[in-house]
């Protein structure tokens, strides 16, 4: 007997939310105590007087299952609103990251250069390594990335997404 499974989707969610204690603990405990997995999570306070934050998640499921996470997540009694920015279409989303490479000689050249492909900004250098900052879509920070593990790549710290939907409609 063959057994027909829905295929999983990525999915970036705008989840509005009171900024209190333990919210953020309470939506990653969701998603574990169901076993979803959280690909990406960003939060930052969104309001003047930081009462309200915005959490980004990225999240794959099936669409029964994204179904019930933005119920789940609906039912959570600091969120304000939850919107699945893939599923209401045309959404911008890009990732902010640092990455430390190792840079003498050749290499340091090479690695200035791909730097300016990627537009890259230098934000420190000795004279043995850099410190990029490179902000975009994932796939773009994550091809700078290999070619830089190509140069003497050292360390990387990523962001995660941040996401807004296109036009004049909030989420």
């Amino acid at each position: 007997m063959h057994i027909k499974t829905e295929a999983s989707e990525r999915h970036t969610l705008a989840v509005i939310v009171d900024n209190e204690p333990g919210i953020l603990a309470r939506i990653a405990g969701l998603f574990t105590a169901r076993g979803y997995n959280i690909e990406s999570l960003t939060v930052s306070e969104i309001t003047a007087d930081k009462s309200v934050s915005r959490i980004t998640i990225v999240t794959s499921a099936s669409p029964a299952t994204m179904e019930q996470i933005m119920a789940q997540l609906d039912r959570l009694v600091p969120v304000h609103k939850v919107t699945d920015l893939t599923a209401q279409g045309a959404h911008v989303e890009r990732e902010l990251a640092l990455i430390k490479v190792r840079g003498t000689g050749d290499h340091r050249i090479e690695a200035l250069r791909l730097a300016d492909v990627y537009r890259a900004r230098v934000v420190d250098a000795t004279t043995s390594s850099f410190v990029f900052e490179v902000t975009g879509s994932i796939e773009k920070i994550d091809k700078f990335v290999e070619l830089m593990g190509e140069v003497g790549l050292i360390e990387v710290a990523r962001t995660g997404i941040v996401a807004i939907s296109r036009g004049k409609e909030a989420a």
